[in-house]
């Protein structure tokens, strides 16, 4: 992470911070990230689960209470409702550590190129840097987060005769798939879905970051710190920037969800997927597991936001400055 040259640590810049305090930021947003990124992860997973079940399988479930109590009853608390939380743990984890990390860069990029600081960016141009970011944490949230679905909509895929061979529920876990994946699949098919990926997370990301920046300015007083707003308003505002982001990018998380269950041979282009989709089960199969997510989205990214921004405060106040 602290990738600066340190022999120029004494030399400031237009911001007044020397290289080794930008690399001690960097550093900080990183770790600050991986926190959020926990909190957010045991708050939403079982809504996540639904969301999922509910995209890969929709037929099967008429609505997300539904699909909740069925998964309940039949698999239980940890291998249904908290299916693939190790490695939705392990996504949320390199994912947010990376997205946190590269935003705080690309804010100052983006401060630098507007003739500004960082402070006095407009919400619109965190929401930009907020998308740049999201190109570097897509590389590393795919691989993770296609193990985590294939957990989760595991039970369906047996009862529908999709799963592989020799799978059974009750036995398979993180590690035995990922490694049967490697097996199968080679080390392209832990990026299947990485094209719908990018497709949802860098505009999602833009109004991620916008939509809480937006709500944060909003919510301080006038002449105030909006990172002196509290952790209430902070995890409202969170909650609002998770809202915008998944009510604009749900159909591509759809697509994602359904090529990263499906099996070797089984995967269609992202465009014939779509089309696919259209032509079967209509354009509201492209919302199918909203609901669960919009309240999921809420809660969740409200704790990520305040573990975030806590985390940075107390390492900060640490640092010294």
């Amino acid at each position: 992470i602290i990738c600066i040259n340190m022999s120029h640590s004494h030399q400031s810049d237009e911001s007044g911070k020397t290289a080794f305090q930008h690399s001690v930021d960097l550093s900080i947003d990183f770790i600050a990230g991986a926190n959020g990124a926990v909190a957010g992860v045991y708050v939403g997973q079982p809504l996540d689960t639904v969301k999922v079940k509910m995209q890969t399988f929709p037929a099967v479930y008429g609505n997300a209470v539904r699909c909740f109590m069925q998964t309940l009853r039949k698999d239980g608390v940890a291998r249904g409702l908290y299916a693939g939380t190790v490695p939705a743990l392990a996504a949320n984890v390199a994912e947010n550590s990376i997205l946190f990390a590269a935003y705080g860069a690309c804010q100052k990029s983006v401060a630098s190129l507007l003739g500004t600081s960082v402070e006095r960016m407009r919400p619109t141009h965190n929401a930009l840097a907020g998308s740049m970011a999201a190109v570097f944490s897509s590389l590393a949230l795919c691989p993770t987060e296609l193990v985590k679905c294939r957990l989760q909509a595991l039970r369906e895929q047996l009862e529908a005769g999709k799963a592989p061979k020799g799978v059974d529920i009750a036995t398979v876990g993180p590690w035995s798939l990922t490694r049967q994946i490697f097996r199968e699949e080679g080390i392209r098919g832990f990026f299947r879905g990485l094209l719908p990926t990018f497709g949802r997370e860098v505009p999602g990301y833009f109004f991620f970051f916008g939509g809480y920046e937006l709500s944060r300015a909003a919510m301080t007083p006038k002449g105030g710190n909006k990172d002196k707003i509290g952790p209430v308003k902070t995890a409202l505002a969170g909650g609002i920037g998770g809202v915008a982001l998944w009510t604009a990018i749900f159909p591509f998380d759809v697509l994602k969800s359904r090529m990263q269950i499906a099996s070797e041979g089984q995967v269609a282009s992202m465009r014939a997927l779509f089309m696919e989709i259209l032509r079967k089960e209509g354009v509201t199969a492209l919302y199918a597991g909203l609901s669960p997510t919009i309240v999921r989205t809420f809660f969740a990214s409200g704790a990520l936001f305040v573990a975030y921004e806590w985390t940075k405060k107390v390492m900060h106040a640490a640092a010294g400055f």
